[in-house]
């Protein structure tokens, strides 16, 4: 029985940094691959760069502000992103490929097909990106991509220390 004393409250919709938000990036990645299919540490990677592309040397400015230690968001974007797949693969916008190697995930017809209906800038520059980096990344194999990401990632975001240091500096 509901109390008329009582707001009834509806969950609140969290659109930013939500499996929807990282499922639609993902969209975005597995169709500039054109037919290539993935695993998900590939898609966390490539997910990590898209919006963080200026962090790359000679890389397109980032989509996403600059944040202190921002390399630290690999570490919890796998289950989020996850999430963010299996919400595409209800909506039949990608697939699962069954490979030797394990679960690989895929662009169908589908999915250029939505993302052509996406006419806003940020749209645009997502598919920028996301073609950025398969032509940057796409043919590093496993190991490559995953030395690259380590060598760097412990200095992504940590300019924001060197200006705390600044600032810190008694003259």
């Amino acid at each position: 029985m509901i109390s008329a004393d009582k707001p009834i409250r509806t969950p609140q919709v969290r659109p930013f940094n939500s499996a929807l938000e990282y499922g639609f990036r993902t969209l975005f990645i597995l169709n500039a691959a054109g037919g290539h299919a993935m695993d998900l540490q590939r898609l966390v990677s490539y997910d990590y760069l898209l919006v963080h592309s200026g962090d790359v040397d000679d890389g397109p400015a980032s989509l996403h502000p600059a944040m202190p230690h921002r390399g630290t968001e690999l570490l919890v974007k796998r289950n989020v992103i996850h999430a963010g797949l299996t919400q595409m693969l209800a909506k039949e916008l990608i697939q699962i490929v069954f490979a030797p190697q394990g679960f690989l995930y895929r662009a169908t017809d589908m999915t250029a097909a939505f993302i052509k209906l996406l006419k806003s800038a940020y749209a645009h520059e997502l598919g920028a990106r996301a073609n950025w980096i398969v032509d940057r990344f796409g043919r590093y194999t496993d190991q490559e991509l995953e030395a690259f990401m380590a060598q760097n990632v412990g200095r992504w975001g940590t300019e924001f220390d060197r200006l705390t240091a600044v600032d810190l500096l008694e003259l």
